[in-house]
């Protein structure tokens, strides 16, 4: 893997347009932000400052002017240089008394490093936490030093300064693996611009610009094909298994007016792996802007957000150390009451101050959290944090949207029922100009058949179009409003009620399972539309799948009919269809779901992001191509395949495992530990189990 810090000193680009090659490592390597600017360091793993994340319980700072391991190094050598010095006191007869102290004396310089410039920033930034515990009981390994105990105290840094060691080497092993996400894209593309074809460095890339992809090249930025076919590997971003067939755009000035809207046949992403045959694409997001950059963004920062077991640790701590502390110092004083040396009271309060620092309670949850996280993101699911991945795996209900989510999302028109002595051609030209312009599923839909249907007819002007939020639209055509929405918006707020032969039309497409549209043109109804959104075959397998992992309660909200709700959820193996629903009334029905138990809610991200808001995991589908999506969802499926929720659920079901797990092990060897050191087992054993 490229080093992110030679990557970034190689580069004059600006701070926006760096923003992308350095998130995936500079959010982890914040020399200072919150320790008050102290530096260790230029940064970089190589010559800079490792930190841990403010939500790792370990905000310290650990120079690395030998690489990246330099604590493991000096923990090692410290374990040298004791042996060396226990070699020489032990084995060799007749050695100055003064050389195996030389060699403890390296030995406390190496184990002391990190421990005492840790403990430094504790007390300036007034924390005690766990690892607190462990610095005071280092310290005391100088006074069992002055008590002569030059080897036992040598012993306590060398475990202490290696178990720490192995834990950031944890800790930084899972962030070097979401680190690896921002080494996906290339450093340069290929660009054509006024007629000449250069090579640039990607953060050079504009919208609109032209870029060229050979075979077998990573694709550089975001955007759409204009030229040439290929099947892409779409897995770095997306996590498909499978390549996806790639074809330019139908209309090159339509897809540069509405990006998003394009096609994901012809919608590309910055990161994934082109195959045979060369093809062109034009750049509609800069490289800091890409969904792999946004992707590398929010899972770098997803370690700030504290997972509930971590919450929980956090409030013990609060607790646990300054109790620990209280003991340990009444302890220094039971040789008052007890017969025995001080020695051996202050040899017992610090044994007991190692039994009851479980450093690996601090770790316990953030490492298994970074790399959760990770694994989701390599497989396509982007998770923002310990919380959602913790609640993910407890889920026991999940409430899924219809459109786009348990359908394909790209209905067509299977009916046009005029009624009222109006026309069919008349009917689809006043719905065609109106839902024009909309970019609602359902009119993009009616837009792209109707003018199938029509032909190359031309269209009235609609004009001063205005949304009635989940019901429909008005629009002026012909010098006459024109309403267009579902039945239920007439006959409510002051519109006219349907008349006899709309409604009748409106019931038979609803029996047929066809969502409908009614068309109103002035103060005459003039027919109903019906149109069908195809099942995915995909929501079939991935709801048994769920069903077989233990959710009990799966159900579907929509805003179409109960019939068509209905229908639609009996196709892909639903029991429950809540149907007639507008927004609110879905934030209502997430709300009562959470109040029952927790409740995960599935959609787009757009329609649904209120719902989504309300439930205890957002869940949004098709991430990669929704900016609206990415930013309002706890967990986001990159690409538009509900199979992958599935997955998700396991991996979070798996790492809540391994957090109880580390959680349960840390306590219980504390709880073993305590009492054993204060009935007088030593320094030595407590700590290589311990740290063990």
């Amino acid at each position: 893997m490229r080093n992110p810090g030679r990557a970034t000193a190689r580069r004059t680009e600006s701070a926006s347009s760096s923003a992308f090659r350095n998130s995936g490592s500079n959010s982890f390597k914040r020399v200072g932000s919150d320790h008050a600017g102290h530096d260790h360091g230029p940064g970089g793993h190589a010559g800079g400052a490792e930190r841990h994340g403010s939500g790792d319980g370990h905000d310290h700072a650990h120079a690395n002017f030998l690489g990246a391991n330099t604590e493991l190094i000096f923990a090692l050598a410290c374990g040298v240089l004791l042996a060396i010095g226990f070699a020489i006191e032990t084995l060799v007869a007749g050695a100055p008394e003064w050389l195996s102290m030389a060699f403890y004396g390296g030995a406390y310089a190496f184990g002391g490093f990190f421990t005492l410039r840790e403990a430094a920033d504790n007390l300036r930034l007034k924390k005690f936490e766990i690892d607190t515990l462990m610095l005071v009981a280092a310290a005391g390994a100088a006074g069992a030093a002055a008590l002569g105990a030059w080897a036992e105290g040598a012993l306590l840094l060398f475990l202490f300064s290696l178990g720490h060691a192995l834990e950031h080497y944890a800790i930084g092993r899972a962030k070097r693996a979401i680190e690896a996400l921002a080494e996906l894209a290339p450093d340069k593309a290929t660009v054509r611009r006024d007629g000449q074809t250069t090579e640039l460095p990607v953060e050079e890339l504009v919208v609109g610009d032209v870029v060229i992809v050979r075979p077998n090249e990573r694709l550089p930025a975001d955007g759409f094909v204009i030229k040439g076919s290929s099947a892409i590997n779409q897995a770095p971003v997306t996590g498909e298994s499978i390549a996806v067939d790639k074809e330019p755009v139908a209309d090159v000035e339509a897809a540069r007016a509405k990006p998003d809207a394009v096609d994901a046949t012809s919608r590309v992403f910055a990161g994934t792996i082109k195959g045979g045959g060369a093809i062109e694409i034009e750049v509609t997001r800069r490289s800091n802007d890409s969904a792999l950059a946004k992707v590398v963004k929010m899972v770098s920062e997803a370690e700030t957000q504290k997972s509930p077991t971590q919450r929980l640790t956090d409030r013990f701590e609060r607790v646990f150390v300054p109790a620990v502390l209280a003991v340990s110092f009444i302890l220094l004083f039971a040789w008052v009451v007890v017969d025995e040396p001080f020695h051996d009271s202050f040899y017992r309060a610090m044994a007991v101050l190692v039994a009851a620092s479980p450093c690996a309670l601090a770790i316990a949850t953030p490492s298994a959290v970074l790399s959760g996280v990770a694994r989701a993101a390599r497989g396509g699911v982007l998770v923002k944090g310990g919380a959602p991945l913790e609640n993910l795996g407890s889920l026991k209900a999940i409430a899924f949207d219809k459109t786009g989510t348990l359908t394909e999302g790209r209905p067509r028109i299977t009916e046009v029922v005029p009624v009222d002595g109006a026309s069919e051609e008349n009917l689809l030209v006043l719905a065609v100009a109106v839902e024009g312009l909309s970019d609602h599923p359902l009119a993009q839909a009616i837009v792209k058949d109707g003018r199938e249907r029509l032909g190359g007819r031309d269209l009235p002007a609609a004009t001063d179009l205005k949304s009635l939020t989940g019901r429909g639209v008005t629009a002026i055509a012909d010098g006459k409003t024109v309403w267009i929405g579902k039945a239920e918006m007439f006959g409510v707020e002051g519109i006219p009620s349907l008349n006899a032969a709309a409604t009748a039309a409106i019931a038979t497409l609803r029996e047929s399972g066809r969502t409908t549209m009614v068309v109103r043109h002035g103060d005459r109804d003039i027919g109903a539309i019906g149109l069908m959104d195809t099942p995915r075959e995909a929501a079939k397998v991935a709801l048994k799948r769920l069903r077989e992992m233990g959710i009990t309660r799966m159900i579907m909200i929509s805003g179409d009919h109960q019939k068509v709700a209905d229908a639609i959820a009996k196709e892909v193996g639903l029991d429950e269809a809540w149907g007639d629903l507008i927004p609110e009334d879905k934030v209502a029905s997430i709300k009562k779901l959470a109040g029952e138990d927790k409740v995960a809610m599935v959609g787009d991200g757009v329609n649904d992001a209120p719902a989504m808001a309300s439930a205890t995991v957002g869940i949004a589908m098709g991430a990669a191509g929704s900016d609206v999506a990415l930013e309002t969802a706890d967990v986001a499926l990159m690409a538009d395949d509900l199979a992958h929720l599935p997955f998700a659920v396991d991996l979070s079901r798996h790492t809540r495992s391994i957090i109880r797990q580390n959680v349960f092990v840390s306590f219980g060897v504390v709880a073993f530990l305590v009492p054993a050191t204060i009935l007088g087992l030593g320094i030595g054993p407590a700590v290589a189990m311990h740290e063990g």
